[in-house]
């Protein structure tokens, strides 16, 4: 994909002699032209020319290399829409609603009136039979008892209902609180009795969400531009091969390890060129990540495996099995693995592909050897902090439930060998080995790529030749 920015409007001057420290537009490098070297003193190779372009660094490859790459990632490209088309679900499959959970029908609703009672008069809770308020349930009900209740009038606004109206009582110790006015989530039961065929099940949080996004995405626009805006487009076409693809198709049956391969494999193409450009870097970029989703998916699946993990391990995947009891729940957690590890994948080889591709622009004269040996320095910092990243981030995600761990004083021991927490190790652990094996694999192809031809050898291609043609053309005509 050609960049949307072309080259800089600046005035060419009538000086014989370029500057010494030509600026460039932001984010992009100057590059050797060895068809308009200066052999004067104080020219250095890296500024032989005193114009700039902001079409970002070429790629020093010869047309043969590019033919290489191209011969291997056109095949894979080939392989991702035929597996995709192969694969395509047409849809989720239509079900029964079991009315647990999520798998509920919901409509949205509004508090139109609030009013105060005492939680006696409505029969809020009830004391245990027996009397015991020495468990955590009785104290509650006792508490509910004797405070003061929330009587909430809500009126359904969507839905063949709408504009019926139902009462919801919200105890004094109830984790979620209502306000008058405020915008709720309602469950409806068709089969309960009329008067309770309606609850509120959540409040509606769709205005600050959206506009969080907003904010988010003017951020990434205006720090990031038009590569932002490309980042940005990549990221709603990811949705949608995720919710379009990836999800229907696991619920239509398809072995999910496979749908995850060729949909996270659909992801990396379209996110990475789009990104940053049809370019030889990217597509070494491309190489380095679909290598490490092999390794990933390969120690995935040996240590799902070999650790027996169901991936049935709370409400929310029991329910899935029960409703789709032929998806493979343990396949189901290991494309979950190699998709988490995605993004953080593409994070890492296109920096290490990038930092090899400006190390040759500052020295063409170094090697694959020392090209590896000093972008792997870079490498070893990334790799560092990223790992750090995602232990913590999965650390976080599971944080009250190792929070009851400590409550119940089990043993660091007990804790992992549990399958809901086993299942985060090994999820971290394996996408980390990737991370971590992605960096010296992509570093190594990278520094093999961009120095098997130097500035003009036979074949090689001129950097952003037609750009240059252009303002030479424009130089003559002056």
């Amino acid at each position: 994909m050609a960049p949307l920015i072309s080259c800089d409007d600046r005035p060419v001057t009538s000086s014989p002699h370029p500057p010494t420290e030509p600026t460039y537009p932001t984010g992009h490098t100057g590059h050797t032209d060895p068809g308009h070297a200066s052999s004067g003193p104080g020219h250095t190779s890296g500024h032989s020319h005193g114009h700039s372009h902001s079409h970002g660094p070429a790629a020093p490859v010869s047309k043969h290399l590019r033919k290489v790459i191209a011969a291997v990632l056109i095949p894979f490209a080939t392989a991702v829409l035929v597996g995709m088309a192969v694969l395509w679900p047409g849809g989720t499959p239509a079900h029964e609603r079991s009315g647990v959970g999520f798998d509920r029908q919901t409509q949205q609703g509004k508090v139109v009136s609030l009013a105060r009672v005492d939680c006696k008069s409505v029969n809020a809770a009830q004391v245990p039979p027996t009397g015991d308020t020495s468990t955590p349930q009785g104290r509650e009900a006792v508490a509910a008892q004797n405070g003061e209740c929330k009587k909430a009038t809500v009126e359904v606004g969507t839905g063949p209902d709408k504009g019926r109206t139902f009462v919801e009582i919200v105890q004094p110790g109830a984790p979620r609180q209502l306000a008058d006015g405020q915008e709720v989530v309602v469950a409806y039961a068709p089969n309960a009795p009329h008067d309770l065929q309606y609850s509120v099940i959540d409040v509606n949080r769709k205005l600050p969400m959206a506009l969080l996004a907003g904010i988010f995405a003017v951020a990434v626009v205006l720090v990031g531009r038009m590569r932002g805006l490309f980042a940005l487009v990549a990221l709603v076409i990811s949705f949608a091969v995720l919710t379009l693809f990836i999800l229907p198709a696991i619920l239509q049956g398809s072995n999910p390890l496979v749908v995850a391969i060729v949909g996270a494999s659909a992801i990396m193409l379209i996110a990475l060129y789009m990104c940053h450009g049809l370019t030889a870097r990217t597509s070494v970029a491309v190489l380095g990540t679909l290598a490490s989703l092999l390794l990933i998916g390969l120690l995935g699946s040996l240590f799902i495996g070999w650790a027996f993990l169901s991936g049935n391990t709370d409400d929310n995947t029991g329910l899935i099995h029960g409703l789709y009891p032929e998806i493979d729940m343990s396949g189901l957690l290991l494309a979950g693995v190699i998709i988490g590890s995605l993004g953080v994948l593409d994070d890492v080889t296109v920096t290490q592909t990038s930092a090899v591709w400006e190390l040759h622009q500052a020295d063409p004269s170094m090697g694959p050897r020392a090209l590896y040996r000093a972008a792997i320095r870079i490498g070893r910092d990334h790799i560092a902090s990223v790992v750090n990243t995602l232990v913590l981030a999965y650390a976080g995600a599971a944080l009250p439930l190792l929070l009851l761990f400590s409550i119940a004083n089990s043993s660091m021991g007990s804790v992992a060998n549990s399958e809901l927490v086993a299942e985060e190790i090994v999820r971290t652990l394996v996408g980390s080995i990737g991370l971590v094996a992605s960096v010296p694999m992509t570093t190594a192809l990278a520094a093999l790529v961009v120095s098997a031809d130097r500035p003009g050898s036979p074949g090689a291609a001129p950097a952003a030749g037609p750009a240059r043609g252009g303002r030479g053309r424009r130089r003559r005509k002056r």
